[in-house]
């Protein structure tokens, strides 16, 4: 199939640092090349990829000085999907709602796989408007506040196979925590958690400016407080390894409605059992007992700490390999590919504007 991936601008494709949305897209778009599409990927000039690339602007806009309002690069994006609309049996775009108006044109070739919240107030409305979008959800849970709209599916994420080796040996080492420093990601749980268990605690995250008052008036305090805490930063993707795979542990004391939680299968591939909090997804991905634990409190998951030595490190990775690498993620998306109405009534003329067979051809 010839294939559009249309991602966000905010970090290239893939991130240099935090960007689990950019990633996803990242490892679905060379995933697919390397089964035989013919993928064009619209990003970040600095991205980096076996498809064709479709620069939109020179580098990522978190990464580039000056930048106040990503609107008017997000509105260049689609006006080259626009121009190039007939050239893809399918488009997939990746940047939340701004697309949809424009995309009523081919409407029948559109995927849409929907990356963030959906709880918000101003949504609902919204999605009842272009009700006949074809959705991707990334968790059951996540749907859950939306109206009655046009779901193709739940498709977890997926990562590539050997992008993190599994570390199956015993390991008493220390507790960690990847991700954002945010309110909701609760990194003062995982502080709290880790001090009662009398465990390190490794924090790699990155803080955006909006939550800067959060980290220097409730969380550095805290670190500042208790000796075994210690704060890392922002860790890139060679980094990731060997901090999820040498940690006995991953904390993902969350209190939101996490819609996927990319981190949690990170730790997974890694053999790294998650200790997470009964929040979104998180019972979607993770089996209690052989993957991590689940729990409800921080009383829980003190108690967890205690039990990581019943967990089998090799379980923890079969765990992953069933059910979110990404051949497993792609195969998924090329069957709805190959569903969209337009993919089959549209092929022909669209072939043929391209001089190309009129059948579609399909790639196992």
């Amino acid at each position: 199939m010839k294939i559009a991936q249309i991602a966000p601008l905010a970090e290239s494709v893939p991130p240099k640092y935090y960007g689990g949305t950019e990633r996803i897209v990242s490892y679905l778009t060379e995933e697919l090349v390397s089964q035989g599409h013919d993928v064009t990927l619209f990003a970040s000039g600095d991205s980096r990829t076996a498809a064709e690339l479709v620069p939109i602007t020179p580098a990522a806009l978190r990464l580039t000085p000056g930048i106040v309002d990503p609107i008017p690069y997000h509105m260049m994006l689609l006006e080259a999907v626009r121009q190039r609309a007939d050239e893809f049996d399918a488009l997939h775009f990746h940047i939340d709602l701004l697309h949809l108006p424009m995309a009523q044109n081919f409407i029948g070739r559109t995927v849409t796989t929907l990356h963030g919240r959906l709880d918000l107030p101003d949504l609902p409305p919204f999605y009842r408007c272009f009700g006949d979008h074809c959705l991707v959800s990334i968790s059951d849970h996540q749907r859950k506040p939306m109206p009655p709209v046009n779901w193709g599916g739940t498709i977890y994420h997926g990562l590539p196979a050997d992008l993190l080796p599994p570390r199956h040996g015993d390991n008493e080492s220390y507790l960690a925590f990847l991700g954002r420093i945010s309110p909701e990601k609760r990194p003062d749980r995982a502080i709290r958690i880790a001090a009662r268990a009398g465990k390190e605690l490794r924090i790699a995250a990155k803080v955006d400016n909006v939550d800067r008052a959060y980290w220097e008036t409730e969380i550095a305090p805290l670190i500042d407080r208790y000796p075994n805490i210690h704060f890392v930063g922002e860790i890139n993707e060679q980094q990731k390894a060997e901090f999820l795979g040498n940690a006995s542990a991953l904390l993902f004391p969350i209190d939101w409605p996490e819609p996927f939680g990319l981190v949690m299968i990170e730790a997974m591939a890694c053999g790294t059992p998650v200790i997470a909090f009964r929040c979104g997804s998180v019972p979607e991905v993770i089996e209690h007992g052989r993957s991590g634990f689940i729990v409800d409190t921080e009383d829980e998951a003190v108690a967890a700490i205690e039990q990581l030595s019943h967990l089998d490190r090799r379980r923890v990775r079969s765990a992953f390999d069933a059910r979110f690498t990404a051949a497993r993620m792609a195969a998924d998306y090329t069957a709805l590919y190959h569903g969209l109405p337009g993919a089959r009534t549209d092929a022909a003329w669209l072939r043929r504007q391209r001089g190309e067979e009129a059948e579609l051809q399909i790639v196992a």
